[in-house]
């Protein structure tokens, strides 16, 4: 790729916050909105959309591509808003770990009662990705 429209330095690493989730659940809530509102326009006919697909170099457990930049030191094993545009509205979240492995864990209640913003599930998470 051209540099001129991939600078190197590239700072997309954001944390995954309890404003960024609820910026999540607006988007997924703006989808069905539309969706509801197409399916309602189109009942008789068969449309076809185009679908995004997740991108298979961020695919989980794989190494994130020198192309995204270097991780910030202090967001090496935190939550991160996801940079797949895929995911923009899935409730879902991602952890780089120092091997610059990714991993991507759900932001639904774990067990139905441990939030993704709990002290023990972040520690849990910082135990699964340590290397």
């Amino acid at each position: 790729m051209d540099p001129l429209f991939w600078p190197s330095e590239t700072n997309s690493f954001r944390r995954f916050t309890p404003e960024s989730l609820a910026a999540i659940e607006e988007r997924i809530a703006e989808k069905k909105k539309q969706q509801a509102k197409v399916n309602q326009e189109n009942k008789d006919q068969a449309v076809e959309e185009d679908k995004l697909t997740p991108q298979l170099d961020l695919k989980t457990c794989k190494k994130l591509p020198s192309l995204y930049g270097d991780v910030p030191v202090e967001l090496i094993g935190e939550p991160l808003e996801d940079i797949d545009p895929y995911y923009s509205d899935h409730k879902t979240f991602m952890v780089i770990n120092k091997r610059r492995t990714i991993f991507r864990f759900t932001a639904t209640p774990a067990l139905c009662i441990v939030g993704p913003f709990n002290p023990v599930r972040r520690a849990a998470i910082k135990i699964l990705t340590h290397s």
